[in-house]
């Protein structure tokens, strides 16, 4: 029984929070810049439960999807699925139950959360499918990670505005650029194997592709910034963004395998920045 609970928290990707810290940093952007200081704090322990649910969820049905590839892919050949540890049919399972946990969570909020929600779940299942149509599945990633953005904030009562979407797609565009260094990392198997993905579409532009998804975040979240006239606490948080992702991109320069991903996980830190520069500017 321990063996088998193991294994599904591990399906789940329990013991490697980085998914849940950046679905989480970009959520509390949009509930502190959504409530103009601190969030409500139902919604924001609904939310902060929701994320880790649904992140669970998306990790289920991603290693579902691709239960066939991962045991040719050096990173991934010992996943449960894979590994025998959790049937198919026991993923599928999980999913639905988290998927239905997660619901009863939006069930608290207001209506135009709960038409949301619909959306959300659609776009997490959907995308671990769409790396056998498309060499993007990023953005459809980008578009699962960011849908919590409006969530949150048509859950604390705001209304959505031009603000609310620049945000969201500056997420989409941070999301891609992260996700593409991960996809560094298996390039070389995916390649064999057929799965398709902004690194191989990107080629050798891949590390300058990267660069310029980042600056294009970077500017939407300066614009915001000055529109919601967030000061100077929120753009030195733009600045030790800014710094992290220039390092990321030494990290990357000769495309080594565990470089790429160190530079993915230090996108944690980059949402980490953000956020503390939103919730400072909002609150003091």
């Amino acid at each position: 029984m321990n063996e088998k609970l193991s294994a599904y928290a591990q399906l789940m990707r329990i013991d490697k929070p980085i998914g849940i810290l950046l679905l989480l940093w970009p959520t509390y952007w949009a509930l502190f810049l959504a409530a103009d200081g601190l969030p409500d704090l139902k919604v924001w322990a609904v939310f902060t439960a929701g994320v880790v649910l649904m992140r669970s969820a998306g990790c289920v049905i991603n290693d579902f999807a691709d239960r066939h590839f991962d045991g040719h892919v050096e990173r991934t050949k010992l996943r449960p699925i894979p590994a025998g540890k959790v049937s198919a049919r026991e993923a599928v399972i999980l999913f639905i139950v988290l998927c239905i946990v997660s619901f009863a969570l939006v069930l608290t909020m207001n209506e135009t959360t709960i038409k949301y929600s619909f959306i959300g779940v659609l776009l997490a299942f959907i995308y671990p499918f769409m790396k056998r149509f498309t060499h993007l599945p990023q953005l459809f990633l980008g578009l699962a990670f960011s849908w919590s953005i409006p969530m949150a904030w048509v859950a604390q009562g705001a209304e959505p505005t031009l603000v609310l979407w620049a945000l969201f797609i500056a997420n989409v565009l941070w999301t891609v650029a992260y996700d593409t260094q991960y996809a560094m990392v298996d390039r070389d198997d995916d390649v064999k194997i057929g799965i398709r993905s902004t690194a191989i579409l990107f080629g050798r532009r891949d590390k300058m592709a990267v660069a310029a998804l980042q600056f294009a975040t970077l500017l939407i979240l300066l614009w915001i910034g000055y529109i919601e006239q967030l000061g100077g606490v929120f753009y030195w948080s733009l600045l030790v963004s800014g710094a992290l992702m220039v390092y990321q991109q030494w990290l990357i320069k000769a495309r080594e395998r565990q470089a790429c991903f160190k530079a993915f996980l230090n996108n944690n830190y980059v949402g980490l920045a953000i956020a503390m520069g939103i919730a400072i500017a909002e609150t003091v």
